[in-house]
């Protein structure tokens, strides 16, 4: 009876603390089908009133088609850079090859705006701020370390003698990696690919240093609205990214498992 006392104790501590961690996010949904002027709980009247402002939001609109671009070309480039690089770290044995992993995957220790300030004071003399490759090469310094990470653990855990047996036979070490390694590691270059995507999508400090006011991005222009305006309208777009951050959880859980993504 004690044991299993314990255990809904035990199961009830966790629900409060999972309702505890997620009550911000979940009241957003029901704030953003209020038909007030102005955030307020509970909403006096319920209405999809701030969606329709939201998509007649041409400032709104028009970051949020920069911002999906944006987040695609550096998915894109992020794959194509941390993939040889996680390789070549995993199979090759030399000097110094842990401190060039640390090196590398170092971004993530940093606070975004002491990394957001540096990018800054070197881009300024490039005039690289407030520029399509600016901010792409901003949000790769963010992206390349999850990236990394994910793919060096995905191929430490392949069974090397499968590569061997492979090259025994004859295939050069490309054809080792398009036929036996990259089939092999592909649920961790989909991990990586939607950690890059939501990463990229959602960054807004180094945006906010990067992008200046010539290009809008759907963070940045978010954080200016509510700077002066306090409406359902930030709920609204809140709701719709918390919203497409699940879903792209869902393909990769439902593609290959999350489990499956970062290990075996």
């Amino acid at each position: 009876m004690s044991a299993r006392i314990w255990h809904i104790a035990h199961l009830i501590g966790i629900i409060t603390i999972m309702a505890f961690l997620l009550a911000p996010v979940i009241l957003v949904f029901p704030i953003s089908f209020s038909a007030d002027a102005y955030v307020a709980w509970p909403p006096s009247a319920w209405s999809t009133r701030w969606y329709g402002e939201l998509f007649r939001n041409e400032e709104m609109v028009q970051a949020f088609k920069n911002s999906m671009v944006l987040a695609l070309i550096v998915t894109s480039l992020t794959l194509l850079i941390a993939t040889p690089a996680a390789v070549a770290l995993t199979r090759s044995v030399f000097p110094g090859r842990e401190a060039l992993i640390s090196f590398f995957t170092a971004p993530l220790l940093l606070p975004s705006i002491v990394l957001g300030l540096a990018i800054l004071i070197i881009f300024v003399g490039y005039g690289l701020v407030g520029s399509w490759p600016g901010v792409m090469i901003g949000h790769l310094v963010i992206t390349l370390p999850y990236a990394l990470r994910v793919l060096i653990t995905g191929l430490s855990t392949l069974p090397a003698n499968v590569e061997d047996a492979a090259g025994t036979l004859g295939a050069n070490p490309f054809v080792v990696f398009r036929r036996v390694t990259l089939p092999l590691i592909v649920p961790a270059l989909i991990a990586s690919a939607a950690l890059a995507f939501i990463v990229s999508f959602d960054e807004v400090v180094i945006s906010l240093f990067i992008a200046g006011t010539q290009l809008k991005l759907l963070p940045v222009s978010l954080y200016h609205y509510v700077e002066s305006r306090a409406d359902p309208l930030v709920a609204a777009i809140s709701a719709l990214m918390v919203l497409g951050t699940l879903a792209i959880v869902l393909v990769v859980e439902r593609a290959v498992g999350l489990r499956r993504a970062v290990a075996k």
